[in-house]
């Protein structure tokens, strides 16, 4: 999603200065490569690069056709084959082995340009399907490029009505928002075309209750990853733009009235590090009401025993469940020392958490590091 969003703004600006743009799309990987399908990168036409598909390997070769295609105002799709030992095809030694397809289309003044579609991604702040269809059999066919946005409140399909596949795209989009899982769609019309149906998870957002100087890294990093950054405190003082001008809202609030000003669902990670254990305890209280995926507690594993036992009692009772989201004390084991290094454990245990990963060190995985998808033949 970071990658999303800085490449909307970037097309902001160039088109704000008249500058024309492309945007070349990694739409299928064969084999192994340094990013995966839906990898992002916005060209403009004087050479400036936002987003990357690859490790940086491809980006000047992908610049020069990207011109031709600003130039022409035709998508084409680009493929190079890192299996091939002879480096001297690209100039480089990609250190890969796979095959990329990799589509670059003109962004055009058109209302439903594929920047647009990213436009809605961003503002729909919830999963979402975006489609990019392509011709791998005839590449002199039409490459339909970006063509579909589906949000949970709206579908544009920039497709004529005419096409013959349109309906069974619409029905294959409404799947993957279903089983959250992106797929590759081949659709047969007098030739095959390619569709990287791609579910797109929202940014995560982080809840930071305190405004200490030990949350100001953690903002930083969480920016950094293009998170959503709210700044809670209940002191007016403290929870200040000029303290923390890369969050997203400051709020000063008492705990009774923190859920009156976020927004939760399934991204959302609260982390409790105000210093203050009566305002902790009291919205902790208050949060354990609903149900959230990551709730962080800085300090030391009495301090978390602590509050749970006291907030125990008649009639109240922390389910296992509920238990299983609180993670305190908070972070991953990195041997954090100091404010940074602490949110730096802190944020990589969010992310693993919100990705369901255990965390380890990718030398211990046996199966493959990304996921692939599943390729179906729609007639």
């Amino acid at each position: 999603m970071k990658e999303i969003i800085d490449i909307v703004a970037a097309y902001d600006e160039a088109h704000a200065l008249g500058k024309k743009t492309a945007l070349a799309t990694v739409v299928l990987v064969e084999g192994s490569a340094y990013r995966r399908a839906g990898a992002r990168m916005l060209i403009t036409e004087d050479g400036q690069l936002t987003g990357a598909i690859s490790g940086g390997c491809l980006e000047g070769d992908a610049l020069r056709k990207a011109r031709l295609v600003i130039m022409q105002q035709q998508p084409l799709l680009v493929t190079y084959d890192t299996t091939d030992d002879d480096d001297a095809k690209l100039g480089v030694g990609l250190g890969c082995n796979g095959i990329i397809h990799i589509l670059i289309e003109p962004i055009t003044g058109d209302f439903n340009n594929p920047v647009n579609l990213l436009k809605d991604i961003i503002a729909n702040r919830r999963y979402s399907v975006l489609v990019t269809m392509f011709c791998i059999d005839d590449r002199k066919a039409p490459q339909p490029g970006t063509c579909l946005c589906l949000t949970d409140d709206k579908l544009t399909v920039t497709l004529p009505e005419s096409v013959p596949y349109r309906a069974a795209l619409i029905a294959n989009a409404e799947q993957v928002l279903g089983q959250q899982r992106s797929e590759i769609q081949v659709y047969e019309a007098g030739v095959n075309y390619t569709a990287f149906i791609e579910y797109v998870k929202p940014a995560i957002s982080l809840v930071v209750v305190g405004a200490g100087n030990d949350a100001v890294p953690l903002t930083r990093i969480a920016s950094v990853l293009g998170w959503n950054i709210t700044i809670i405190d209940g002191r007016a003082n403290y929870a200040v733009s000029q303290r923390f001008p890369l969050a997203n809202r400051i709020i000063t609030a008492k705990p009774a009235e923190v859920l009156q000003h976020i927004e939760i669902n399934d991204r959302t990670a609260v982390v409790l590090m105000t210093h203050n254990y009566n305002y902790e305890i009291a919205l902790l209280k208050e949060i354990l009401q609903i149900q959230l995926p990551y709730i962080g507690i800085l300090g030391p594993k009495k301090k978390l025993e602590r509050m749970l036992a006291e907030i125990e009692g008649p009639g109240i009772v922390i389910s296992e469940e509920q238990l299983s989201n609180i993670y305190g004390p908070v972070g991953l084991d990195i041997g954090a020392e100091g404010a940074e290094e602490i949110a730096l454990s802190v944020a990589s245990e969010i992310k693993a958490v919100l990705s369901s990963r255990q965390g380890y060190s990718l030398k211990y995985k046996s199966a493959s590091i990304h996921t692939s998808y599943i390729k179906y033949l729609v007639k």
